[in-house]
């Protein structure tokens, strides 16, 4: 017969005065806050992450760290067939909860307790989220309550279901439940003992603290020490060495489904000296929640990681396409430097406007002498200006149109080839509004007239514009929407010169003739940076298609701030709770008489 614990250290004061609660509750309200929305590989995990710790700090620690000497917990858990119902049955000395060959049996959890401990678990402070009943139900948002006056006060037994069931649901529940205990009875066989999923969830629960005593059930009894001293050996490589283990045998059960007392002697023996021992007792508690709240903190540092990684994901995304839309900037402030809108409709136009072209050819070496006759044509004589201006007008909204249509395509390819991006795109963002070519229209129209209220207002000589027609302006304006696209102000270029020097040239008489060679220059560089702030404007409104859905799946920026101040003021709480103060494990473990060590 295994030795009862040993005995443990005087227990602590209750830590609630030394500011884990309100802890604990910041935490709490942090990860209730907390959001992944954006699809990259770390944001599943941090979601089901930050789930798992809100359900720990609900189910059991918050609950738990109120009432320290509320009765233990013990969460009977195992792998599918293992014959836990069975062994809570056993244990309890009645069939209390569901057992037999249909899989998954448990489909709702059963709470067993003395009477005397029933008014705990029926408040619902612990597991607050599953729903109190009497009677056995599917429903795995139910937590069915079982009195057994065979089970000793202070300690109670909740029959898991399993955590490999072929129900998600159930799967789920049952790694809800382990979290929310004192202490794990995990329940494996001979056959499975070396699964990897109970395997998998022994280390997470190492890694969390959580006392942890061993069944390795169904073992033929010729087996007997070689599979126990395997399975001993594996705990130890697993830093799981502490662990009690108990070794039932094979062996068939009575008419009402009980295992034999023989069979479950030691471990019955051991679990009603660990309930009748008030210090043991405490010590697997503060062991298994000082071991919880210790694991918050790298498991917390991990979510703010991944809440960074969400903020840097969201720039980069936005970078993108501000980076698409700034290239489609500068190609239009190319495209007035470079030459390419002075020619075809607009230099064709242009040269209706102030002559024939043989006219234009003659005309520099001439200037001086026909500086007159030309103020006198632009100053009274009908031009086809119509007709200009509309060339213009369309030659800049192909500009605008071609650019917004490649920026939108570069910025669809650029969140297409990133994990988050390619989550928010939706098929319209890769071309330009529907309504961007009336949108460029207006405009350039609205430009156009901007620059004739320049000429008006901002003239050298604003007597001469008193006191000519409108026909003046509206001839000079169209001057200086010529000189716009020109970069060097009249003095052509090589690629000027491939559009018609002539052209230029003419513009330059004709506002210099007017306004003087400064008005020249400044009317220009006021109209061209006019023009680029209107087409700014324009390229932000594209933009703002993209940014309006990076703006909404954006997490909050403080919040991988507040994760690890949170977590940092938990930490800081836990070390002066007390809790600590028990040293080593709480459990020896347990010797053979049917069991092994």
């Amino acid at each position: 017969m295994p030795p009862p614990p040993a005995p443990a250290a005087p227990a602590a004061p209750a830590p609630t005065e030394d500011g884990l609660p309100p802890a604990l509750a910041g935490l709490r309200a942090v990860l209730g806050a907390a959001r992944f929305p954006l699809e990259l590989p770390t944001a599943e995990p941090a979601r089901r992450t930050t789930a798992a710790l809100t359900d720990q700090l609900d189910d059991y620690l918050l609950p738990r760290l109120a009432q320290l000497d509320a009765p233990l917990l013990v969460v009977v858990g195992g792998s599918t067939g293992a014959g836990k119902s069975t062994l809570v049955n056993s244990l309890v000395q009645a069939r209390v909860s569901a057992a037999g060959v249909l899989r998954p049996t448990t489909r709702s959890p059963v709470l067993v307790c003395n009477p005397a401990d029933a008014a705990w678990f029926r408040q619902g402070d612990l597991l607050p989220g599953l729903t109190r009943t009497t009677e056995p139900s599917e429903d795995p948002g139910t937590l069915q309550l079982v009195n057994a006056p065979a089970l000793p006060p202070g300690l109670a037994f909740l029959d898991a279901p399993d955590i490999d069931s072929v129900v998600d649901a159930n799967r789920a529940l049952a790694g809800q439940l382990l979290s929310a205990a004192d202490l794990w009875l995990f329940v494996t066989t001979a056959a499975r003992y070396a699964d990897a999923v109970p395997w998998e969830l022994l280390r997470t629960a190492r890694g969390r603290g959580t006392v942890i005593a061993m069944v390795l059930d169904r073992v033929p009894p010729e087996a007997t020490d070689e599979v126990a001293a395997h399975l001993a050996e594996m705990l130890a490589e697993q830093d799981l060495g502490a662990a009690p283990l108990f070794v039932l045998p094979e062996t068939q059960v009575d008419g009402q489904g009980l295992l034999p007392d023989w069979a479950t002697a030691p471990l019955a023996t051991w679990f009603h000296q660990l309930a009748a021992d008030a210090d043991a007792r405490s010590a697997v508690i503060r062991q298994t929640l000082d071991g919880a709240l210790a694991a918050l903190l790298p498991t917390v540092e991990a979510l703010a990681a991944a809440a960074d990684e969400q903020s840097a994901a969201a720039d980069a995304l936005d970078e993108r396409v501000r980076a698409a839309y700034r290239g489609a900037h500068r190609t239009v402030e190319q495209g007035l430097r470079d030459g390419r809108l002075l020619r075809g409709e607009v230099l064709a136009r242009w040269q209706e406007f102030v002559g024939t072209g043989e006219f234009l050819r003659s005309l520099e070496a001439r200037i001086g002498r026909l500086r007159d006759r030309l103020v006198a044509m632009v100053t009274g004589r009908p031009a086809p200006a119509a007709e200009l201006r509309t060339a213009i007008e369309s030659q800049l909204v192909t500009l605008l149109r071609g650019v917004a249509a490649e920026a939108a395509e570069n910025a669809y390819t650029g969140w297409k080839a990133h994990p988050a991006g390619a989550e928010l795109l939706t098929d319209g963002l890769a071309h330009p509004s529907d309504d961007l070519p009336e949108r460029a229209e207006r405009l350039v129209r609205d430009w156009q007239r901007a620059v004739l209220e320049l000429v008006r207002t901002e003239g050298g000589d604003k007597r001469f514009v008193a006191r000519t027609a409108a026909y003046a302006v509206n001839a000079t304006g169209l001057a200086v929407m010529i000189a716009v696209f020109a970069s060097t102000a009249f003095i052509p270029t090589g690629a000027e010169v491939a559009t018609g020097a002539g052209t230029t040239v003419a513009a330059q008489a004709v506002l210099q003739a007017i306004f003087g060679d400064q008005a020249v220059r400044t009317l220009a560089s006021k109209a061209r940076a006019d023009l680029l702030k209107r087409v700014r404007t324009l390229l932000d409104e594209e933009a703002a298609r993209y940014l309006a859905r990076t703006g909404q799946a954006r997490p909050d920026a403080a919040t991988a701030a507040e994760l690890r101040g949170a977590a940092a003021w938990v930490e800081v709480s836990r070390q002066h709770s007390g809790l600590t103060e028990t040293p080593g494990s709480a459990l020896t473990p347990a010797t053979n008489e049917g069991g092994v060590r």
